[in-house]
This record gives C-alpha cells, sequence and structure tokens, in this order.
C-alpha cells in the first residue's frame, strides 16, 4: 500500500474529490487538518498534529493524531484512534475502532462507542479498552473504559505593577 506523506494542506489537494478527501493508501501528515467534507483512508492515518473533518474520518487502519481528532459525524478506524488530547465525534453519531481507543483529554459522542471489534482474530483485554481523561459520550457498546482523570492546567495570576 502505497504512504503519502503531506505538509499543508494544499497538498492534499490531490486528494479532492466532490465528498471532501479520499486517499488510496496511508496518510502520514505534517501539518493539522481542518477542512469541511470527510476524509477517507484506505490505510492508516498519522498525523503530527490534529486533524478536523466538517463530516466523517474514516480509516482502514489506525488514525493516530500528536493534537486532537474531531469530525462532525463519525470516526471510525480498522485498527486503533488515538490522540494526543481528545477525541470527539458528532452528537448524533459514534466512534468505532477495530482495537483500543486512547485520549489524554475528553472523548465526546452522541451515540455509541465501539472498541475492540475485530471480528477475525481472539481481542484481548487491553485491545478493547478505551482510555481516556474523561468520557463524556453516549454508550459504551462494547469494550472496557477506563478514565484517568484530566490533570487540570495550573491557573497563574498576573499582577500589575
Amino acid at each position: 500500500m502505497k504512504i503519502y506523506k503531506v505538509s499543508s494542506i494544499k497538498e492534499m489537494e490531490q486528494f479532492k474529490d466532490e465528498y471532501g478527501y479520499k486517499v488510496n493508501g496511508s496518510l502520514e501528515v505534517n501539518c493539522s487538518l481542518d477542512f469541511t467534507g470527510r476524509l477517507l483512508v484506505e490505510g492508516y492515518i498519522e498525523a503530527d498534529e490534529s486533524i478536523e473533518a466538517g463530516e466523517f474520518i474514516e480509516a482502514g487502519g489506525h488514525i493516530e493524531a500528536g493534537g486532537y481528532i474531531e469530525a462532525s459525524r463519525y470516526i471510525k478506524a480498522g485498527g486503533s484512534i488515538e490522540a494526543g488530547r481528545y477525541i470527539k465525534a458528532g452528537e448524533s453519531y459514534g466512534i468505532s475502532a477495530g482495537l483500543q481507543i486512547t485520549c489524554k483529554e475528553k472523548l465526546t459522542y452522541g451515540l455509541k462507542c465501539f472498541a475492540g471489534i475485530y471480528t477475525w482474530r481472539k481481542i484481548s483485554d487491553e485491545e478493547k479498552t478505551i482510555t481516556c481523561g474523561k468520557h463524556e459520550g453516549g454508550v459504551i457498546e462494547y469494550g472496557i473504559l477506563k478514565e484517568t482523570g484530566i490533570e487540570k492546567e495550573e491557573i497563574r495570576t498576573l499582577t500589575a505593577q
């Protein structure tokens, strides 16, 4: 499977179609992606920063972002879903992952969440774990929830002299 490396949203234009972006391969991104429409990737998606789609995000493999992953509809991955910050799907949609789902901050979605839904082999408890700082979604239909808590940022007060 071909791996495409992009460093700007302009470089994504090669994948643009009438519905958003479609990549026949895997996608490695060295920038933030923020666009209307959908992101459909045959292989995996790895982004150094954040991924935000006006429709949905779907990958045949895993989805990984250093920042957040957000879609106004659903997020679906054949493998794991991992974000350095938060994961958010639309209010009337859900999240589905073949393996675990992980984010440091909030996990938010409207309806259902599934983790560890591989159908071709036995899944361990670790592979079906949904780890997040705080769960604010709908219902976990399949998977094991592990909330780690969100670290509060230190609040600094500036004083005028």
